[in-house]
């Protein structure tokens, strides 16, 4: 369910904004929708496991805060966040 070491390295260096880049929203609304993929695949074989939904639903608002953010502070960098990771709207 979790996202190994190796995976978010590589989604930092895809997403990060400059060098050494790791905090940037971009790099977080990336991480969490690698993680939020990894759940929703661990749900189709665990329809019951309402613990690690709760997780879910908490990292869904979390992702959907930082891209209010993103969308108030520059409308160009959001399309294209959107864009890069399939995400809806």
């Amino acid at each position: 369910m979790s996202v190994t070491a190796e995976r978010k390295q590589e989604i930092i260096e895809d997403n990060a904004r400059g060098s050494g880049d790791t905090g940037s929203p971009e790099v977080q609304v990336a991480i969490l929708t690698e993680r939020i993929q990894n759940l929703t695949e661990h749900f189709k074989t665990h329809a019951k496991d309402n613990h690690s939904r709760r997780g879910l639903l908490m990292m869904v608002n979390k992702r959907r805060s930082l891209l209010d953010y993103i969308r108030k502070e520059d409308g160009a960098r959001y399309t294209a966040l959107i864009a890069k990771l399939g995400l809806r709207k």
